[in-house]
């Protein structure tokens, strides 16, 4: 028996104002505080947000969902039932409850259904694998609590954003517990193998299902294509085209704004939707599956490894991370996102925290890439700015004002200060070399406080020792760290010391 896993992906990011200077101007005129909320209420363009979700919902949320919940209703007492796997973001769910609880209610009763798996993601659909293993757990752990408290499901099954993954990302996923991780069925990756199989993740025990692109993408990018030579597309030819393709599964994973906005209603991809259950289930060696079923009841039939360096992603023809860090704009973007990290984590207010994510949703880098052909017309259709450069200019204008405002904020908190002192990294060229004692190094340097007492816990004692009699520790913590305090507590520790060998 073959199973076909259908995914929808759904998400609607924040998009940015334009216009938050002008307000933030009208605020400080009238006397208001600016705290983390307000700068959230005024970075992000609420009415143009609203405009979109609204506009989705009607189209497709609603329509589509509408459509799926009668299937599954039709043949659940088949003897092949209809399922089908969503995967939501956290950003998309705060806005549907907001402007469309309708939405919210939809996806309830398609929860309630018990032939619908949910999946895990980043909470804001965002590029937090590039940030740190710490930071990436958080979101999805974020998007975990979202999903119970919501929909009551605790997912099994896992993607990362924009389907980004290489075998550390597989790892975190494996040690939060996760059976499962939907990947991209990349041909460099696969070799000579198809994407139509069960794999295990190299390294780790986690089981990788793997996209078929070419199959997806006949849905979602040439369904109302006039000049493809298969047009139009039924359910019933799309059907024999699944029952023709050899393997155990075949994982078709669309946006679900496929189904209504990017293509509308009168090109009857509603009705291809409608239609393609029962045409599938026509087939005596088909049937519909989840990700966490699949996981369960295929075999593994081999490895897959996709290294840091060659990570992959379900993007542009290129497939990899090139189509949010591919330029010198998104690449000048997302580190200046990225020096703010520690610094967020060290306020107490987690209203920085959650500002900072907001602006690490994918979309936002996305919106700078300026590839050209194919890939080019798919990014401008997507982003609401005229250029790549317009983009990149309201990021940064955005961006640079939440970095003065976090600065500020640290430098009035000097409890926040030292948390960000010991956790950012250091200069290059004022790293800390660690050595066993003169001219022998152990091999060791730390680019932060935090790395320093992490290094020093994995070396023996004669290491601190050295460094300590020589007043290597406290120099460095004041003239580099910045933590005055504690290099004075290590001088008093160093001439107690140097006491007690007198002695």
């Amino acid at each position: 028996m073959k199973d076909i896993v259908l995914l929808f992906e759904v998400h609607q990011p924040l998009r940015l104002s334009k216009y938050f200077r002008s307000r933030l101007r009208e605020l400080v005129a009238r006397g208001e505080r600016i705290t983390p909320e307000t700068l959230e209420r005024l970075y992000f363009d609420e009415e143009l947000n609203r405009r979109v979700l609204e506009r989705v919902s009607r189209r497709c949320y609603l329509p589509a969902n509408s459509v799926l919940l009668q299937q599954l209703d039709y043949f659940k007492n088949y003897g092949k039932k209809f399922k089908v796997a969503f995967s939501l973001s956290g950003v998309f769910l705060e806005q549907a409850r907001r402007w469309a609880p309708e939405v919210v209610e939809s996806f309830k009763a398609l929860s309630s259904t018990g032939l619908v798996e949910f999946l895990d993601q980043t909470y804001y659909h965002s590029l937090a694998c590039f940030v740190s293993d710490e930071e990436l757990e958080e979101q999805v752990r974020e998007h975990r609590v979202l999903m119970k408290d919501l929909l009551g499901v605790e997912p099994t099954a896992v993607e990362n954003t924009e389907f980004i993954y290489n075998n550390r990302i597989a790892s975190l996923f494996d040690r939060m517990g996760f059976k499962v991780v939907v990947i991209e069925g990349v041909e460099r990756v696969l070799g000579w193998r198809s994407p139509n199989y069960l794999y295990k993740a190299r390294g780790s025990s986690i089981r990788v299902l793997m996209r078929n692109y070419r199959l997806s993408d006949d849905i979602g990018f040439r369904f109302a294509s006039r000049g493809w030579s298969e047009y139009p597309l039924t359910a019933e030819k799309y059907s024999a085209w699944l029952a023709a393709t050899p393997g155990d599964v075949i994982v078709i994973a669309v946006d679900y704004e496929t189904f209504g906005e990017h293509f509308p209603a009168e090109t009857g991809i509603l009705e291809f939707l409608r239609w393609l259950p029962g045409e599938v289930l026509k087939w005596e060696h088909l049937r519909f599956s989840t990700p966490s079923e699949v996981a369960s009841t295929k075999p593994v039939r081999d490895e897959i490894d996709v290294p840091e360096d060659q990570t992959i992603s379900w993007a542009d023809i290129e497939k990899d991370s090139s189509a949010w860090l591919g330029n010198d704009m998104q690449r000048d973007s997302f580190h200046r996102l990225r020096e703010l990290w520690h610094a967020v984590r060290a306020l107490p207010s987690r209203g920085w925290v959650r500002v900072w994510r907001l602006l690490s949703t994918s979309d936002h880098f996305y919106y700078m890439s300026t590839k050209g052909g194919g890939p080019g017309e798919v990014h401008a259709y997507f982003s609401h700015y005229p250029s790549a450069v317009a983009a990149y200019a309201n990021y940064l204008d955005v961006l640079s004002d939440f970095e003065t405002r976090v600065l500020e904020a640290l430098s009035t908190c000097e409890k926040a200060r030292l948390r960000y002192a010991w956790a950012r990294s250091v200069p290059v060229g004022q790293e800390f070399v660690l050595y066993w004692s003169d001219g022998f190094p152990t091999g060791v340097t730390a680019g932060s406080a935090l790395e320093l007492q992490r290094a020093l816990a994995g070396l023996p004692a004669q290491v601190a020792h050295y460094h300590l009699q020589r007043g290597d520790f406290a120099s460095w913590f004041e003239l580099v760290i910045g933590d005055f305090e504690f290099a004075r507590r290590l001088r008093e520790v160093r001439t107690g010391s140097e006491d007690e060998s007198k002695e």
